[in-house]
């Protein structure tokens, strides 16, 4: 009878450990599915709302869809951009990014 309360204490001390292993597992996965994969998102948008912020009349701009263009007017949530002669298209700041291509341009 002894022997079979003490296996059952040592069955119970085992569960517990692996409770808490499963545990520190589970924290371990969140962070580095934090540090590899939330963090440096995150730290990508700011710098890209960061950009758009600092964009002004005259930058040339791409826009989600692949229109190239220049910025003809500054708004608060939208750009008015001009994308040939006498043609001007109004889209959301949300969907410009910097013209990559003149930027490398203009540091060679």
């Amino acid at each position: 009878m002894l022997n079979f309360i003490l296996l059952q204490a040592e069955a119970g001390a085992a569960q517990q450990g692996s409770q808490w292993s499963f545990w520190i597992m589970m924290i371990l996965i969140f962070v580095v599915f934090y540090f590899f994969m939330i963090r440096p998102q995150t730290k990508k948008q700011k710098e890209l709302q960061q950009q758009r912020e600092a964009m002004k009349k005259g930058d040339k701009v791409v826009t989600a869809g692949g229109i190239y263009g220049e910025i003809k007017e500054v708004q608060d949530t939208t750009f008015i951009i001009t994308i040939a002669k006498d043609v001007t298209i109004k889209v959301s700041k949300d969907s410009v990014y910097a013209d990559a291509s003149e930027a490398q341009a203009q540091q060679k």
